[in-house]
């Protein structure tokens, strides 16, 4: 657990830093926005910031955006400070702890944000054999390129090998190659120095220097372009970098792990993945199978994302009834974990009465299908709606509705810029 305090805390910044301290983490700090901007584009990368709420946190949220930073962010204040914490929690905040800090309840936060990223959770054979497997590789240094359909939990699987790793004391750094425009990624991989083009103002350190002695994950590897993937091989092969508008190149030391939710030996003979790129990273492949694969999962995952959700939202940890268990396993989860998690957490706000029942429970395929056609509205309308509504239904998650729709995630982006740039309201992406 990496934690970067930003501002004073009132003076509490030592009593927030000594938990973390004391649960094994590293701790950073800084007195101002534009400070804590300045730790993380020099590499330093957070699992999460605590950020004092008399500062602009809406700003910082913000330009964690734009800099496609994706790190949680709690707000710290004193009791007084409701209208600040009311603001603070409405820009994006994940949470707000009052001062003077209370031990526990910062432990908490610590802990929960500890267990969302690494916990793997896994009973049905099929998948505790996958696990056998990814436990058996990770202390290796070999590349793993792990496969599976959209929401069956990559990323997951990509942080518990880091976890069983020799690197685990070292960072995990994940880049997400499809969320990231083809003109930026080269930059968001290898950095750049100040000066190198139009908006660079400030050296910026790449992925593969962040992760420095530690594990990079690339995220759907392969929408990544063609001529860049030569640059990458270059990186993995050589072990250093280019920075753009650097003079030399930079020694790197990481360990690559990659995801696809595409058969990238089918991409490789199509042309568009590169051949020697694929074996340097698919030394051993972790195929993960979807949700429908292994069903004696269902009833564990769903119990933890109550649980999770149930804390989350402070609400009692209600029980699944037996027909909300029936009807969950009788269903073919096309989102895979993704979906349930969602499913699961609008149940949790929706359900009354002692336990969770079935009725509590609303499916992505309902959902779709549920989708009018409207006499006289014009295909492009008609379009938007269902994509805004899949949206909806998804919690904001790109990645998910694009699973439902059918389109690949950059379509859906693509599509979403328009409706913006138009003046509709666009769902945010979900928080995690």
């Amino acid at each position: 657990m990496r934690l970067l305090i930003v501002g004073s805390l009132d003076g509490q910044i030592g009593t927030a830093a000594k938990v973390a301290l004391a649960r094994g983490g590293q701790v950073l700090q800084a007195d101002s926005i534009a400070g804590a901007l300045d730790v993380l584009r020099q590499g330093n990368g957070a699992d999460l910031a605590m950020v004092d709420v008399k500062l602009d946190i809406a700003k910082f949220i913000g330009a964690l955006a734009d800099e496609r930073i994706n790190m949680p962010v709690v707000a710290c204040g004193t009791s007084a400070d409701t209208k600040a914490a009311v603001a603070a929690i409405k820009a994006g905040a994940k949470e707000y702890i009052p001062l003077p800090p209370d031990t526990e309840l910062i432990g908490a936060v610590l802990t929960a944000v500890s267990q969302e990223q690494n916990q793997y959770i896994a009973v049905d054979p099929v998948m505790t054999k996958i696990m056998e497997k990814a436990a058996q590789i990770a202390p290796s240094e070999a590349g793993v390129l792990i496969t599976g359909e959209s929401g069956t939990g990559k990323e997951v699987m990509a942080r518990y090998i880091h976890n069983k790793s020799r690197r685990v004391s070292a960072k995990f750094v994940a880049l997400n190659c499809a969320a990231i425009p083809e003109n930026l990624l080269e930059s968001e991989m290898f950095g750049y120095e100040k000066g190198a083009f139009t908006g660079a103002v400030a050296r910026r350190i790449g992925k593969f220097e962040e992760a420095g002695g530690g594990t990079l994950l690339l995220d759907e590897i392969s929408e990544m372009d063609l001529k860049l993937q030569a640059k990458l091989l270059r990186a993995i092969q050589e072990r250093e970098i280019d920075r753009i508008g650097g003079k030399s190149p930079i020694k790197v030391d990481v360990r690559i792990l990659a995801t696809s939710n595409r058969d990238l030996l089918e991409e490789v003979k199509n042309g568009r993945f590169r051949q020697d790129l694929y074996y340097r990273l698919n030394v051993v492949n972790i195929a993960l199978p979807g949700l429908r694969e292994h069903r004696g999962d269902i009833v564990p995952l769903s119990d933890f994302f109550i649980k999770k959700y149930s804390e989350l939202n402070r609400v009692p940890v209600r029980a699944l009834s037996k027909d909300a268990c029936d009807k969950m396993l009788a269903y073919d989860w096309p989102g895979n974990v993704r979906e349930l998690e969602n499913t699961m957490h609008r149940a949790v706000l929706l359900a009354t009465g002692s336990s969770i029942t079935a009725d509590a429970f609303e499916f992505a395929e309902q959902k779709v299908a549920m989708v009018p056609s409207k006499v006289g509205q014009t295909m492009a309308v008609m379009e938007r709606d269902l994509i805004i509504d899949t949206l909806r239904h998804t919690l904001g998650n790109r990645t998910h509705a694009a699973t439902i729709l059918g389109i690949s995630l950059r379509s859906l982006r693509n599509k979403l810029k328009q409706y913006s740039d138009q003046g509709i309201d666009v769902p945010p992406s979900e928080v995690r």
